[in-house]
């Protein structure tokens, strides 16, 4: 498998504010000049209190959506354009499989979309990447809610994106079978090396991972801090139970609760 055709400096959000529309007229402001920057190769998680933004901002780097102001590229263009081109692989936290399908046919499913013949060996290869093998005719419904997960993973992955991008995909999980889908992403990401940004509610989750933590205040969003993690890779599990990273867990989640208290103390919400 190959990660795309190279990019470059890949994604770059530029001064972008979002705010929406609410009902009788009233708009809320839900990020504020955001900057954000993440270079070819690269995997970088972003965390933030809830309600403070962050999938707004995946969306948009998506091309979901749009920034009120400021400006989102990737490579340059538009993210629509590498939507357009299936150069972007999206996973979110809903695997969205089709439930009358195997998971084979749910893998292949990018490859039809696109108007493309199936690779079946890329098939192959990424139901034994995510540890899949001996499950490819099973039905979502057969399956345990991390392995659909690792389906959709799988699936964001057929068309080779330069560009992966994961909104809380274990946020449903219990914390064990969290923790052993953390391990296998990692050990995915370091084969295939895809520019990445994950969103994630879970700050050891965001460390494990990635090579910067983006930290968002409250709303409306800025970026309140990036922290460089460091690890070298592969990194192995025991890396969990490492003192260094609950350092930096224990510094995040200090950081997260003093956006929020700053927040408070403006008279700011973080629903």
């Amino acid at each position: 498998m190959n990660a795309g055709a190279p990019l470059g400096r890949s994604v770059r959000v530029e001064a972008v504010s979002k705010s929406f529309r609410l009902k009788r007229g009233a708009s809320v402001q839900a990020i504020k000049r955001v900057d954000l920057e993440i270079a070819e190769g690269e995997f970088v998680a972003l965390i933030g209190p809830s309600g403070s933004g962050k999938s707004t901002i995946l969306r948009m780097i998506a091309g979901l959506d749009e920034p009120t102001s400021g400006s989102v590229t990737i490579a340059g263009e538009h993210p629509r354009v590498l939507a357009r081109d299936h150069r972007l692989g999206v996973a979110f936290q809903d695997h969205a499989l089709l439930p009358w399908l195997t998971v084979r046919k749910n893998i292949e499913l990018p490859f039809r979309v696109a108007g493309r013949d199936v690779d079946r060996h890329q098939v192959d290869d990424l139901i034994d990447l995510v540890g899949l093998r001996g499950f490819a005719d099973a039905r979502p419904s057969q399956l345990s809610g991390g392995m659909r997960q690792r389906v959709s993973i799988a699936r964001a992955l057929a068309l080779d994106p330069s560009v992966l991008l994961l909104d809380e995909p274990f946020g449903a999980l219990d914390a064990v079978t969290r923790r052993r889908l953390n391990v296998e992403l990692q050990a995915v990401w370091t084969r295939l090396r895809i520019t990445t940004l994950l969103v994630t509610h879970s700050v050891e989750e965001a460390v494990f991972l990635a090579d910067r933590v983006v930290v968002l205040s409250a709303r409306p969003a800025q970026v309140a801090d990036v922290v460089e993690v460091g690890f070298e890779r592969p990194r192995e599990p025991d890396l969990l139970r490492d003192d260094r990273l609950h350092r930096i867990v224990d510094g995040l989640n200090a950081r997260l609760d003093a956006t929020e208290a700053e927040s408070s103390a403006s008279g700011g919400a973080s629903s």
